[in-house]
């Protein structure tokens, strides 16, 4: 009698040991997987990702600003501004009472560049 295997199962019982072996040397650490996961949470919540991508789009801006670009309470957005702060995805600088914010590095606009292309590649192929 025939075994039928789903289409996403393994058709041998035996892993390919080299392959196995050269993908572990090149894996995330453990430390490193809980960091992208936190970096993934930071980014998951709608209200951070108009932040960002405000800011990716306008450079810098201040509280006020993004409030105004967000349409989100000024409270809202210091929250997560303070949030992306300690994360280390955005950076701020004083001038005088004002305080401007923006991404940290160019890390960061890739990836929210890389994100948005995914979503957009998404949409037209599905």
């Amino acid at each position: 009698m025939d075994v039928v295997t789903g289409l996403d199962a393994c058709s041998t019982m035996e892993p390919d040991e080299a392959r196995v072996a050269a993908t572990r040397e090149r894996l995330v650490t453990a430390g490193e997987a809980t960091r992208l996961a936190d970096l993934f949470r930071m980014l998951g919540d709608p209200t951070r990702a108009q932040l960002l991508y405000a800011l990716l789009e306008a450079g810098e801006l201040c509280v006020c600003d993004l409030t105004e670009t967000v349409e989100v309470s000024d409270t809202a957005v210091s929250h997560a501004l303070r949030l992306l702060r300690t994360a280390g995805i955005v950076a701020s600088r004083r001038a005088g009472r004002m305080i401007y914010y923006r991404l940290a590095d160019a890390h960061v606009r890739m990836l929210l560049d890389l994100s948005r292309e995914h979503l957009r590649h998404e949409i037209v192929k599905g």
